[in-house]
């Protein structure tokens, strides 16, 4: 395959992060679920286990991204979105065929494989615009990883207005617009998707920038938080419910202004940094002087991001012939903050340590949002519509937030991010403990903390796997690192908080649970769960603190020297 072509200029990046902001909004697709699973559940005649394993493979879905984190390394962004467009439109075409009754007698198993399909999509649209966003912008990753994960964690609430001002609460016509819309909106954006020439981070606006992204974001979020409040409360005609999701999509917008912006006031640009083949050769040449290390610099071994793409197995083989030669000495491995190949990161504590941690605390807020519509009725809510949007809301507030404050301590005092995630889940500790006690009014307070804990997991994961592992692999790593996900909501989910639910129904005999016991047991090992996750935590954090140190010992990133590798 040849290189990729990567765009110039100083406007692409900014333009691709905010069509990445669409696709990750319909990369959000999985958080529908609980929208249309009733009607699933009435037109299938199908029992609560049979809903929660349905639960279990939207979860699958939407995490197992090996096959696109492989793929992102040999096709460009655009042939990801293909197949995220082709798995989106068949596999919720047949959930919306079942649920119009336009075909009848589909079998359950059939309605499994199409759910895990659809899903999927989201792995494929999520790929393509979070490894292409993440090298466009390599001295910003905190940042980055915290708008994209933000915008991917408030899709719920988007998909949630649309479903109660638009669409009247119908499941059939929701499905529909997953199965067309989403299509047809991720192939208008796939031609601003796509590899740029790295900002340098020399441009002084560019700190602006992220700030209005993230002001926007946050704008937006506040806006459906009280937009879902407001409906819920007063009866909205056609009119005002049509202009309120115009604003929606106007503020959806908004991040294109930044190259307009760049368009209409071009700045005086300091001397253009080179792309590099590589993210740990990103460094000065031997005896070269620089003015200020912290930034990246031109490497003698390539000028062009499309080796990302190039075939490693016809690199390794070139590379074993010289040494039996001897014209080349033998690589070394990688160290951490290096350019990592899968099979060299599986080796690695480290690897292993976030990923565990990852799997523990993640898996455990999936449970929650899994089993949310249960949880609230078993407390004595009847809508739990406010529920899912609070929860997609602090989702939200934990993604953006943690990406934006990691990034400054990690500049600032050097600290791993891991830390954050530390806290995170000593807090989901402590709420899961307060939970099974079921005090009065502790619903709302900690379904929010949930939210805002489980967004960190999330957000954090993603730039330390690219400063502990590099950015030529990350694709593959990352969605690896994704599988604790369908795993987690498998075991807590799936299989503990399903079978305690059904066993404390059927002790009220009844195919619904109501009252405190119906989670308590399960709240409880969550609890624990997020115990030994913070003690891994802290391990981490200890382990990886010399890596953080030399990143960001200039007070912003670097990459270490590396030799032969």
């Amino acid at each position: 395959m040849p290189n990729i072509v990567l765009k110039a200029g100083s406007r692409p990046p900014w333009v691709g992060l905010a069509a990445a902001v669409w696709v990750l909004i319909a990369a959000g697709n999985g958080y529908n679920f609980p929208l249309y699973s009733p009607s699933l559940k009435s037109v299938l005649g199908l029992n609560q286990q049979q809903i929660t394993i349905l639960g279990v493979a939207n979860d699958i879905g939407e995490s197992v991204g090996l096959l696109p984190g492989i793929a992102c390394n040999k096709f460009p962004p655009w042939a990801l979105l293909s197949v995220g467009v082709v798995f989106c439109f068949l596999g919720y075409g047949v959930l919306w065929l079942t649920v119009t009754q336009t075909v009848i007698g589909l079998p359950y198993w059939l309605i499994w494989v199409a759910l895990v399909v659809a899903t999927n999509s989201t792995t494929w649209f999520g790929t393509a615009v979070l490894v292409t966003n993440m090298r466009n912008f390599p001295l910003s990753r905190g940042t980055v990883s915290g708008i994209l994960k933000g915008y991917a964690g408030i899709a719920a609430a988007v998909y949630t207005v649309i479903y109660k001002l638009v669409l009247k609460d119908s499941d059939s016509e929701l499905l529909l617009i997953l199965t067309l819309g989403i299509p047809i909106l991720c192939l208008a954006m796939m031609y601003f998707i796509r590899p740029c020439s790295p900002a340098s981070g020399e441009d002084s606006s560019e700190h602006v920038h992220f700030i209005f992204s993230q002001v926007a974001s946050v704008l937006l979020a506040l806006y459906l938080l009280i937009t879902t409040i407001i409906s819920g409360v007063v009866s909205l005609s056609d009119t005002v419910s049509y202009i309120l999701v115009l604003i929606m999509v106007i503020i959806l917008m908004s991040p294109l202004a930044i190259p307009v912006k760049m368009t209409l006031f071009p700045a005086e640009h300091k001397r253009h940094v080179p792309p590099s083949d590589s993210s740990d050769h990103l460094v000065p040449k031997e005896g070269e002087s620089t003015p200020t290390d912290s930034l990246l610099t031109p490497s003698s071994s390539g000028t062009n991001l499309g080796s990302f793409y190039e075939n490693e197995d016809a690199l390794d083989a070139d590379i074993l012939l010289a040494v039996g030669e001897g014209a080349v000495k033998k690589k070394r491995r990688p160290r951490r903050g290096e350019d990592f190949k899968i099979r060299e990161a599986l080796v690695k504590a480290d690897f292993w340590l976030l990923w565990v941690v990852s799997f523990l605390g993640v898996g455990a807020g999936v449970t929650v949002l899994n089993n949310l519509a249960q949880i609230g009725v078993a407390f004595g809510l009847e809508d739990t519509t406010l529920l899912l949007t609070l929860f997609s809301f602090c989702n939200f507030v934990g993604r953006i937030g943690s990406g934006a404050v990691s990034e400054h301590f990690v500049r600032l005092k050097m600290i791993p991010r891991t830390l954050w995630m530390t806290f995170a889940l000593m807090v989901m500790l402590m709420t899961f403990i307060l939970f099974a006690f079921a005090l009065n009014g502790i619903l709302y307070a900690a379904i929010p903390l949930l939210g805002i804990c489980y967004g960190v997991l999330y957000a954090i994961m993603v730039p330390t796997v690219s400063e502990l592992f590099g950015l030529k692999h990350f694709g593959l790593i990352y969605s690896f690192m994704g599988l604790g996900n369908p795993i987690g909501a498998l075991l807590f989910s799936g299989t503990l908080a399903g079978y305690v639910y059904d066993a404390e129904a059927a002790k009220q005999s009844s195919s619904s649970c109501v009252g405190p016991d119906c989670f308590k047991v399960t709240f409880l090992v969550l609890a624990g769960v997020c115990g030994l996750g913070t003690i891994l935590s802290i391990i981490l954090t200890v382990r990886i603190r010399p890596v953080y140190e030399l990143l960001y010992s200039g007070g912003s990133f670097r990459l270490p020297q590396t030799s032969g590798h």
